[in-house]
Order: C-alpha cells, then structure tokens, then sequence
C-alpha cells in the first residue's frame, strides 16, 4: 500500500504552499459536501487510515474530519484531476459535514440581488463540539 501512495502522491501537483485543494462529495449521492485542503502528509494519512484527514491553514495543524464532531468522512475513493492540481474524495458522510450543523458546506445562494440561507442547521454547532 506504501508504494500505491507514494505514487498517487508523486501525481498530485502541491502550489507553493505545499496544499492542494479536497472537494469531498458523499460517493452515492453525489452531494458536494464541502472544500478543504490537503497537504502530502493529509493526503498520506488519508489514503492509509481510509479516513479524511485534512491542512487546517488556521491552526496549522492536520485535522482528520471529526476528531472533535464525530462527523467522520470514510474515504470510498480519491480521485486526482486531470492537472494534478485538485483532488476530489468520495467519502461515507457520518452526519454533518459543515462546522455550522448543516449537511454541507453550501448553503448560501446568490438569487438575484440577495444572498440567501437555503438550509438550517440539523444539528447544534455547541453540541457538535461539546461548548456551552
């Protein structure tokens, strides 16, 4: 498996900073669940552990998805894009996927001249990271 990795990672083109984009998209329904990033080692461990692991640009720091939620995204597959320069991971969503208690990350429109909010949260932020 080692060697898979390795070379899976030699076709990923990291920017200067040493990240690439992740799209995760839940495998069977195609859902577009939300954008993070990657680093060699995110990308490492995920492929190893079978789990998404992700670059915190904020805290500097690996994350892997629900450590501190129990949101957990199961990798089914990662797939690199035709420049090398995304990646896309299918994963098994357990719960939500956004920080917010919502499903996905995408819950904002643009119609005509407003913004509007298109999904509620299902879940309290608070509970999902035991505050308050």
């Amino acid at each position: 498996m080692t060697e898979a990795i390795e070379r899976a990672l030699d076709e990923i083109r990291f920017d200067r900073d040493g990240l690439v984009p992740a799209i995760a998209q839940q495998h069977d329904s195609g859902e577009i669940l939300m954008l993070a990033w990657m680093n060699r080692e995110a990308v490492r461990l995920t492929l190893a552990e079978g789990r998404a692991c992700y670059w915190s640009r904020s805290r500097r720091a690996l994350w892997r998805k629900g450590e501190t939620s129990g949101q957990t995204q199961r990798l089914v597959e990662l797939r690199i894009d035709c420049d090398g320069d995304t990646l896309l991971l299918l994963v098994d969503q357990a719960g939500v996927a956004c920080h917010t208690g919502r499903r996905n990350c995408f819950f904002q429109a643009v119609r005509g001249e407003a913004v509007e909010t298109i999904a509620a949260p299902l879940v309290d932020p608070k509970t999902l990271y035991g505050e308050g």
